[in-house]
């Protein structure tokens, strides 16, 4: 008989079975599915197959210092190293040390007021004139077409220049007939027939200025002064008003002193003498725009203002010797010292005016 071969068969096991095997941790390894299967290590295990951390570190340290294959070396040896090895500038300061260098919060001591402070304050409290801005009076009319606030200083420019083309000089000395008491005695009564017709303000010195222009230019008997009067008003009405008067009107309140044909012929001229130049600049057209800069302004403030401007309009003296501006500001000052509105004269109004206190004096 042939030899025969004795073949034993081992079970195979997958590759990968083997492979899981011989990297299986131990049975205190409980891996979770899905979860860092990649990094989870048991301690007992790890434990197991590697050297403690400290041995290591020891056995690096006695490498550095040639000293003979020993595991570990005396505390004080390994203090000693790491002395000498640590880097000079690394400084370590303990949380307590710390603590201690913080500043110590302090209570703020009051400030001390300096003798040159309180020597300002003082004379600041004293002259009663506190530093004030120029406050801008149009900012509230931007969206007003009839305020025109992109002309509006450009106007009063205008208004400044021609003032005195409008103004008067003194005509009395001319006039043999007519004196300042009687132009006074006039002009009341004009204010008093102005508020029975319910006119309006820029009537009342378009009047004044036209009775004023015209005495300048005619000699006028003491029993005309009157009818110059009503004259006047009747042409300013028309110039001004809506609803003007009519002639008998002004007829009837002179207590039927003149004629119809009288006042209408008298009208006729004064607009000759005048040469129909009625567009001047009155007291009135700058009242209106400095009683707008004086802040605060309230109502009492603006009746004072217009009072003593129509007081101003009966003095002859005034009248001749000062402008309509000038006379506008003068009573927006009066009225400011009267109602002690402090400061008496602002920043706002010295440039709208263009007059400073001292001038207004």
């Amino acid at each position: 008989m042939g030899s025969r071969n004795l073949v034993v068969s081992y079970p195979q096991q997958p590759r990968g079975e083997a492979k899981q095997k011989a990297f299986a941790p131990a049975d205190g390894m409980n891996r979770r599915v899905l979860q860092d299967i990649g990094n989870l290590v048991n301690d007992r295990v790890s434990l197991q197959g590697k050297k403690p951390i400290t041995e290591v570190v020891d056995s690096v340290v006695a490498r550095n210092v040639r000293a003979p294959a020993a595991r570990k070396l005396p505390a004080a040896a390994i203090r000693k190293v790491n002395e000498k090895h640590r880097p000079e500038d690394v400084i370590v300061i303990s949380s307590e040390e710390t603590e201690k260098s913080k500043p110590v919060s302090r209570v703020p001591r009051k400030e001390v007021k300096t003798l040159t402070s309180i020597l300002t304050a003082r004379s600041k409290a004293a002259c009663g004139k506190p530093k004030d801005t120029l406050v801008e009076i149009d900012a509230a009319d931007v969206n007003n077409e009839l305020a025109v606030v992109e002309y509006v200083d450009d106007m009063y420019e205008f208004y400044k220049l021609t003032e005195v083309d409008s103004r008067v000089h003194d005509y009395l000395e001319f006039q043999p007939d007519i004196n300042a008491k009687m132009r006074s005695i006039l002009v009341d009564w004009l204010i008093d027939v102005h508020r029975k017709f319910l006119l309006m303000p820029e009537t009342l010195y378009l009047t004044i200025n036209i009775v004023d222009r015209f005495l300048a230019l005619k000699l006028v008997p003491r029993r005309e002064l009157q009818l110059v009067g009503i004259s006047s008003m009747l042409i300013a009405c028309k110039y001004e008003e809506i609803w003007a008067p009519e002639v008998n009107d002004f007829v009837r309140i002179s207590d039927n002193a003149y004629i119809r044909e009288q006042v209408l012929a008298m009208e006729k001229a004064i607009l000759g003498k005048l040469e129909w130049y009625l567009t001047v600049p009155t007291p009135y057209v700058f009242l209106v725009r400095y009683i707008k800069a004086s802040i605060p302004s309230d109502e009492e403030t603006e009746n004072l203002v217009f009072f003593l401007s129509e007081l101003g309009l009966m003095q002859y003296p005034v009248v001749v010797k000062y402008g309509p501006s000038k006379i506008a500001a003068s009573a927006v000052y009066a009225a400011r010292c009267t109602l002690d509105k402090i400061p008496f004269w602002t920043e706002t109004l010295k440039h709208h005016t263009g007059y400073t206190e001292d001038m207004l004096m």
